[in-house]
């Protein structure tokens, strides 16, 4: 045998594995102390829509990695694209006055895929980050404007809009601002237009336009001439996937026109196809001044953010002048921007988009509309690729569980364990699967489904809880 070989280390197993992760590895929205007891699931392999873990079960990824795999994994386009940028310029900033061409390319294919009042991008590494630049952005362009005084941004409960203390400031999730003393100052919030949770009184319809009024009294209340934006993920993806009524968003469009508020879309998750169109707010019905985008700009194949830039706000930075005092040093990072354009133009290629609006979410539609029929189900929601379940005790009466039986972490539990990566937020179930799925790939994935809540219903049975 030769010393090489000797020499070589062994082979980490998973146990191995597991045993570092827990000395050295800080993972996000953890129990440190819970989850080194149980141990992390290494994942070692991924293609097309599916993972493989360091034991060899095969999973089918319902969450494309965390919402952003949208072409699938091993795609030799993105790895090719990557590659030959790392070999040409692996790196240099946009500081200094100066630019790299992959940024400069991926700027003008992103005025091309968007809506036509979007022709200025500013690039960052994250949408956390994107929605921080949100922040100084309409506050910038409020001074520029002469009124200083419009620094109130209104969001929504339930929101989420990353995890730096300006976009978990800016979401509206309790459990983020109950750490770290947040929100911080001038930016308040309103319900969510959660129809299921707060309206079933009333038809859809009439329940998004009550819910669009929550923001004019928000506005009011604020002052119209404090107010600097309204911002909104089209569909709240990280809270359960709330789809608004189709009344919700133009309102919301109507009434910020109105008082001058500038409309800002988070478009992290449903950009790039996810609703069935480029971008969300193209789904709904509504034109924003600013979009944050991330994710599936690179089919998270390399993290890239940003912020497209409507030529209202643009026009105004561009032409009063003055250094805008905010930047990343991975602002415009060669390798990512040569990755997501090798992604947008696969996506052109492909017609996934197209796809993913005539075939594969209505098919999916249908598909959530037998799950609802389910026991366990009390609303079943979809829009393109992403679908929640909500989970009730009774479905007659939409009786939710008592939320401290976390009856969707039994489900989630149940998915893990069946093979399928479904996502639980509080008890409601949710799935944003890769837009390059075929159809025999979504029955495959709904079949997973449903026997997991078969599972689950047993299981809430046998405990009493039903």
């Amino acid at each position: 045998m030769s010393a090489v070989m000797k020499n070589k280390p062994a082979a980490r197993g998973t146990a191995d594995w597991q045993a570092a992760d827990a000395a050295h590895y800080l993972h996000p929205f953890t129990d440190f102390k819970a989850l080194a007891a149980k141990g992390t699931r290494i994942v070692t392999k991924g293609d097309n829509i599916y993972l493989w873990d360091s034991e060899g079960h095969k999973i089918l990824d319902a969450m494309s990695g965390l919402w952003c795999v949208n072409v699938g994994y091993g795609r030799q386009e993105l790895i090719d694209a990557a590659t030959a940028q790392l070999k040409q310029l692996a790196f240099y900033n946009s500081f200094f006055q100066t630019a790299t061409p992959p940024a400069i390319e991926l700027a003008e294919l992103l005025a091309q895929v968007s809506p036509p009042q979007f022709q200025h991008v500013f690039f960052s590494g994250s949408g956390s980050e994107g929605n921080d630049t949100i922040v100084r952005m309409v506050r910038r362009y409020w001074e520029l404007m002469g009124q200083p005084e419009r620094t109130v941004i209104i969001s929504r409960h339930n929101a989420y809009h990353g995890s730096t203390m300006a976009g978990a400031s800016l979401g509206g999730m309790w459990g983020m601002h109950a750490q770290g003393g947040l929100p911080i100052p001038g930016i308040v919030h309103i319900e969510q237009p959660c129809w299921f949770e707060l309206g079933q009184a009333m038809s859809r319809d009439d329940f998004g336009l009550k819910a669009a009024g929550w923001l004019e009294q928000k506005i009011l209340e604020v002052g119209a001439d404090k107010v600097a934006a309204f911002i909104g993920e089209p569909v709240q993806g990280a809270g359960g996937v709330i789809v608004p009524p189709p009344t919700y968003w133009p309102e919301v469009q109507r009434i910020c026109d109105q008082h001058g508020v500038l409309v800002v879309s988070d478009e992290v998750i449903c950009g790039f196809g996810r609703t069935g169109q480029w971008f969300g707010c193209e789904t709904f019905g509504f034109t924003p001044d600013l979009m944050t985008f991330a994710k599936g700009v690179s089919s998270g194949y390399v993290p890239l953010g940003g912020v497209l830039v409507g030529e209202r706000v643009a026009k105004v930075l561009v032409e009063q002048g003055g250094e805008f005092h905010h930047g990343y040093t991975y602002s415009g990072h060669p390798v990512a921007c040569a990755v997501a354009l090798a992604n947008i133009r696969l996506l052109q290629r492909e017609r996934i988009v197209e796809r993913v609006r005539e075939e594969l979410g209505p098919y999916l539609a249908k598909q959530f509309e037998r799950l609802a029929e389910h026991p366990l189900v009390g609303e079943a929601q979809s829009c393109g690729m992403m679908g929640a379940l909500q989970l009730v005790r009774n479905k007659a009466s939409s009786e939710a569980f008592d939320p401290s039986l976390e009856v969707g972490m039994v489900c989630r539990g149940h998915c893990f364990g069946n093979g399928l990566i479904m996502r639980a937020v509080g008890d409601r179930m949710i799935v944003a699967p890769p837009l390059v799925m075929t159809i025999a790939q979504i029955d495959e994935m709904v079949a997973l489904i449903h026997r997991c809540l078969d599972l689950t219903l047993a299981d809430v049975k046998q405990r009493g809880w039903m």
